[in-house]
């Protein structure tokens, strides 16, 4: 059968009266392949449905084979489940060998590259890290295993500290419970940073090479990994303590911490100690690793609801702080009292946290040296304001650490999503513990003068002006409407958003400012405000980033509210 007769999935034949045979042969070959009990039940149940007819298993059965899970510069992610369009332990190992294959194809030593795996406690994390680290090893790379479920960040740490080729870790991070992903790192020159293009495209070749074979059970596997030793872990612990040890305002901090069913507790618990903060009142529903999610719908601390339990635990405790961390533990979510906030808390923009980071990296850097500053194109320019201040280089990137991490002397770089490099000697990637770290230092020196976390934002604006941010997600049933928005604001640019004039577009997708290609506009209007628009690079929406800078705090947020509102009359007339 050609392409062409494949395409209507549901039509029927003589052999399946509901689901093409095409679709049914390319299921069936996946099943014979599948070494996942689970996944193979729930697999020929779907199947066996598809064949007699049902609606809606043959429109499940051919989103399943739909096509395959992309792997890019964010490496694999999407839903658990069986089939080419899943997260499942078919589509792991052949992204194993494939990197396996890229990896010896670069290899130009003597000896056979080294690969770390690292997992976090998501559903299915040990046993893709397991058949990851077998296949490697049968593949005649030299394969270390983590000693157990630990955040991201000790990956990318072990990456570097092992002296290692590559390393690969296990998690989807921030996405829904349902999620799994597989994320690659580089060392060598790569420094430990996660991949870029050209290896993400050449990677998804040598995978695309294995998937054609379609006999998972061809690919060499071997036991002969090695497990690292807890040296590396210990590592990290003081290394990352050394980041901000306390300081005297620390001793009687009342703090409270969620891990978000992640993985970061226990790490955290140990620098903590080692760099002499006090222990934290700990949102106890959520301290231990659980794939489940079971008191979170979306275990991102930046979704409504998703730090209500950590606001509950702090009224309790009468806290003066909450910190949080994503389910890897490489992003970090910072909340203060707040009179006037429902439920008296507030959480801390990303942008916000950002530039209190950003201030202390820059007082601590040494100007006139190529030290720099460094965000993602989306994030707040008020660290620009940071840099010229103090003296030093400013870097704007693409979205992503791929890219911040290679801002050359970056001393500090964030991005608005909660994402922070404090020890870019460290770790070449955001890294939600040693950020943790950096802020509690902040917040116990502040301490020692009698100010708080809400006093050192006010004395940011005093210092460096007055900057407001605002963040449109537009999450889309159907990918594609997503295309169609970009298409209309390229195909006619506004004259206006809201009250205040369009001055210049950037189109990045015609390579701006050195940036590489991608998939971006850029507003400037009158005023010096800015809106960002682009497509998520992990989950179904349409992003807007809204930056202003006021006369003062009021002004900055009166013409952000305004630009919010123009914003998204904007989308409505679009539909």
């Amino acid at each position: 059968m050609n392409g062409d007769d494949a395409v209507d999935e549901t039509a029927g034949t003589d052999a399946a009266p509901g689901a093409s045979s095409d679709l049914l042969a390319r299921a069936q070959a996946w099943l014979a392949q599948d070494p996942d009990g689970q996944t193979r039940a729930e697999l020929r149940d779907v199947i066996e449905a598809a064949s007699s007819g049902a609606p809606d298993a043959v429109g499940d059965l051919a989103d399943r084979f739909a096509g395959r899970l992309a792997f890019g510069t964010a490496g694999l992610r999407g839903r658990l489940g069986a089939g080419s369009n899943r997260m499942n332990r078919v589509l792991v190992g052949q992204a194993a060998a494939g990197f396996a294959a890229y990896l010896l194809e670069k290899n130009e030593g003597d000896t056979p590259p080294t690969v770390v795996i690292g997992y976090d406690g998501r559903r299915n994390s040990d046993v893709f890290a397991v058949d990851s680290a077998e296949i490697f090893a049968g593949a005649g790379l030299r394969a270390i295993l983590l000693p157990r479920l630990l955040p991201t960040p000790v990956l990318a740490f072990a990456v570097r500290r092992l002296g290692a080729d590559a390393g690969v870790m296990v998690t989807a991070s921030h996405n829904p419970p349902d999620d799994n992903g597989y994320k690659v790192y580089l060392g060598g020159v790569d420094d430990g940073a996660q991949i870029v293009s050209p290896a993400d495209a050449e990677i998804a070749a040598h995978i695309e090479r294995v998937a054609a074979v379609g006999d998972l059970a061809a690919i060499p596997r071997s036991l002969g990994y090695e497990t690292a030793a807890e040296t590396v872990v210990e590592d990290y612990v003081a290394a990352t303590a050394a980041v901000a040890p306390a300081p005297a305002g620390a001793e009687g901090l009342r703090w409270v911490y969620t891990a978000m069913h992640g993985v970061g507790a226990e790490t955290l618990s140990r620098i903590l100690e080692a760099a002499g903060y006090p222990a934290p009142t700990v949102v106890e529903a959520q301290i231990e690793p659980d794939g489940r999610f079971p008191t979170v719908s979306f275990p991102n601390p930046e979704e409504p609801g998703a730090m209500d339990l950590a606001f509950e635990t702090a009224r309790a405790a009468e806290a003066e702080l909450i910190i949080a961390n994503d389910p890897d533990a490489d992003r970090l979510a910072v909340a203060i009292p707040d009179a006037a906030a429902d439920g008296g808390w507030r959480r801390l923009t990303g942008n916000q946290v950002g530039l209190l980071l950003g201030w202390r990296a820059a007082r601590l850097a040494s100007p006139g040296e190529g030290a720099s500053l460094a965000c993602s194109l989306v994030s707040s320019p008020g660290l620009g304001a940071v840099a010229e201040h103090y003296g030093l280089d400013f870097h704007t990137t693409l979205t992503g650490f791929k890219w911040i991490s290679r801002a050359p002397g970056m001393v500090f770089g964030f991005e608005e999503a909660l994402g922070y490099l404090v020890n870019p000697e460290t770790v070449r990637d955001k890294d939600g513990i040693s950020a943790a770290i950096a802020m509690l230092g902040l917040v116990a020196e502040a301490r020692g003068r009698g100010a708080t976390l809400a006093d050192l934002l006010a004395e940011f604006d005093e210092t460096f002006g007055s900057f407001a941010s605002d963040q449109i997600s537009v999450r889309v049933e159907d990918l594609s409407d997503i295309g169609r928005i970009m298409a209309a604001l390229r195909a006619q640019h506004p004259a206006s958003i809201g009250d205040v004039a369009v001055e210049k577009v950037d189109d990045l997708l015609e390579g701006v400012d050195g940036f590489p290609p991608g998939d971006v506009l850029r507003f400037w209007l009158e005023g010096g405000s800015r809106i960002i628009v682009r497509p998520s690079g992990t989950e179904p929406k349409l992003k807007l980033y809204l930056d202003v800078r006021g006369d003062s705090p009021a002004d900055a947020e009166e013409r952000i509210a305004a630009l919010s509102s123009g914003a998204r009359d904007l989308l409505d007339a679009i539909g």
